[in-house]
């Protein structure tokens, strides 16, 4: 009998910083995180992404991608585009993070979480402001992939971890959990534990 395809969520980024608060709101929320998805840039091929994803005990499972400011399609777009093609795997929503990068095309997105929590019908800088006139799209090095893969549930947030403080861990990494939230929410994708194991929950390695 065939298995259902894993349920993922896709973050474009990958530094240090996004790796702990990435960890953290998978751990908070009851899902995975592929820590070894992390770097600059990303250090797994999409094929080694996906033999992990497919390790881990339940889903969602959530995979970082960075491409490190390589000019046109480095290493975390390329990744992006195996896993998200791969017939066992469900992309359910990605977050795309803003770098202030002027040299993309820049990922289009209806919705961002601004560096005050809230959903907002914008675009974001990597601060976290919302602006008009970055009209919807999210400037990152490694969102480009994003515009020719319709996934659903794209939501655009500021640099992770950071945003002058605010989504730092040590205020709870606030704005990031309410992307993850937003993604679960309109997936329809739940904790599958209810809540009682998420304390005991560890990042894959």
């Amino acid at each position: 009998m065939d298995q259902e395809p894993r349920k993922v969520i896709l973050v474009t980024d990958g530094d240090h910083v996004a790796q702990k608060v990435v960890e953290t709101v998978a751990r908070e929320l009851g899902g995975r995180c592929i820590s070894l998805s992390s770097g600059n840039p990303t250090p797994l091929r999409g094929k080694q992404m996906v033999e992990l994803i497919k390790m881990t005990p339940h889903d969602p499972v959530i995979v970082m991608f960075d491409d490190n400011g390589d000019f046109g399609q480095g290493r975390g777009e390329q990744a992006i585009e195996y896993v998200a093609k791969h017939p066992d795997i469900e992309v359910i929503g990605a977050i795309a993070v803003a770098s202030n990068t002027r040299s993309v095309q820049g990922a289009t997105v209806a919705y961002s979480v601004d560096n005050h929590g809230q959903i907002v019908e914008e675009a974001v800088d990597k601060d976290g402001y919302a602006d008009q006139e970055l009209k919807h799209r999210i400037y990152g090095d490694t969102v480009d992939i994003l515009n020719s893969l319709q996934i659903q549930n794209v939501i655009g947030i500021g640099d992770i971890g950071k945003m002058e403080g605010k989504d730092s861990l040590s205020k709870g990494c606030p704005i990031t959990r309410i992307a993850v939230q937003w993604i679960l929410e309109r997936s329809k994708v739940h904790d599958p534990s209810n809540g009682e194991a998420s304390s005991h929950l560890r990042e894959d390695r």
